[in-house]
């Protein structure tokens, strides 16, 4: 066995209601302010007040940060941190989907002033402390709350992204209350984008470890076991927490096994098209797993025992069978299963492949080799 190095989260929390206890763990940290970043959709949604109550009522100062945007800009990671410096925040809360979480991850690193955002793109380029972080999901998807990663839209068409261990929080939250009301599209897109986690770690060419490895498998176990469920019966609360739990495990596993081409290929047809995060991942999954199926053969037909225990034949049936759900996936939880669906032509394809072969952080970590012509081909066929 090669030696390895595992990062996690210090602390991971997971019962119903666990957002009410907000204000012990704040208190737990020596935190007297903190700094709440979300976005309005939660912020509308009321999630947030019974928490905010809850802290108001332990005598701490509270503020909140609510302009997060999906994909979020460099300005809006900058305004969060700005608030947090005029509020002299203490502690920062993230508290909704990735890209709340990844806004207060940037947020606690960069409130002291003495960090340049630009100076920490990378991997392990972050030196320093950051504020005390606390990470709440409010979507079974990214997994953001376990990672050392926030991922950054820089320019109009590009994205960033900060690794580094001094990024995972020092508490996640996971409270299935808080998912119970989540629209079927958001719940399928985000289910489907911690299921490329899964994947994605437990086939990369780097880092994959024994504890990554069962991570991901459990996750995707859990995941596929529950995303048709929660999608048909989205007051499933046990479901609910499964999809949870699921993303949580995959965010574990990706956090030390990162991910490959799914998300090199992804991030510009987010970038350029608006295009949800876990959605994006979803359009390129099919033809990016059939490219890689060659390196990553004994891997998929390991990963086919979680999603389809009873599947018949070769080791190479079982793996094509596990690629063959996936691709109807989408559709059967309602969600577009081409990139035509979402406004990307055939004029499209050269600027998306010139992105994505930007993503070299990503596509070191595919199992198979991909070069721009490949990247072309890949999205002609998710057309």
């Amino acid at each position: 066995m090669q030696p390895f190095a595992f990062h996690a989260a210090k602390s991971v929390l997971v019962a119903p209601g666990a957002a009410l206890q907000l204000a012990d763990h704040v208190a737990r940290l020596g935190a007297r302010s903190v700094l709440v970043v979300t976005d309005p959709g939660v912020a509308r949604a009321g999630l947030l007040e019974p928490a905010l109550e809850g802290m108001r009522r332990a005598g701490l100062g509270v503020h909140c940060y609510a302009q997060v945007v999906p994909e979020p800009p460099v300005h809006v990671v900058l305004a969060a941190a700005e608030q947090a410096r005029a509020t002299r925040a203490d502690c920062i809360v993230g508290f909704g989907g990735g890209s709340s979480l990844d806004t207060a991850k940037l947020a606690a690193l960069l409130a002291s002033g003495e960090v340049d955002l630009e100076s920490v793109y990378g991997v392990d380029k972050v030196r320093g402390a950051r504020l005390p972080l606390i990470l709440v999901p409010t979507t079974a998807g990214t997994g953001s709350e376990v990672t050392p990663i926030a991922i950054v839209t820089t320019g109009e068409n590009m994205k960033q992204g900060v690794v580094s261990p001094v990024l995972l929080p020092d508490v996640a939250l996971l409270d299935a209350d808080l998912t119970l009301g989540l629209p079927r599209p958001v719940t399928a897109a985000t289910g489907i984008d911690a299921m490329v986690h899964a994947i994605e770690a437990y086939t990369s060419r780097r880092l994959k470890n024994p504890l990554s490895d069962s991570l991901a498998r459990e996750a995707l176990r859990l995941l596929s076991a529950n995303i048709r469920r929660v999608c048909d019966t989205p007051g499933d609360r046990d479901a609910r927490q499964a999809m949870l739990i699921g993303a949580c495990m995959a965010g574990m596993a990706f956090a030390n096994a990162p991910v490959g081409a799914v998300h090199a290929l992804a991030y510009p047809v987010g970038a350029r098209f608006h295009v949800p995060h876990g959605l994006s991942n979803s359009l390129v999954l099919g033809p990016v797993l059939r490219f890689n199926l060659p390196a990553a053969l004994p891997q998929y037909e390991e990963l086919a025992e979680q999603v389809l225990p009873r599947a018949p034949g070769s080791p190479e049936a079982r793996a094509v069978a596990l690629i063959e759900w996936l691709e109807a996936l989408p559709a059967a939880v309602g969600l577009p299963s081409r990139l035509t669906q979402t406004g990307i032509t055939a004029n499209d394809v050269d600027a998306l492949a010139d992105d994505a072969m930007l993503q070299t952080r990503l596509l070191v970590n595919n199992p198979r080799e991909l070069s721009r012509q490949d990247a072309v081909a890949l999205y002609r066929q998710a057309l």
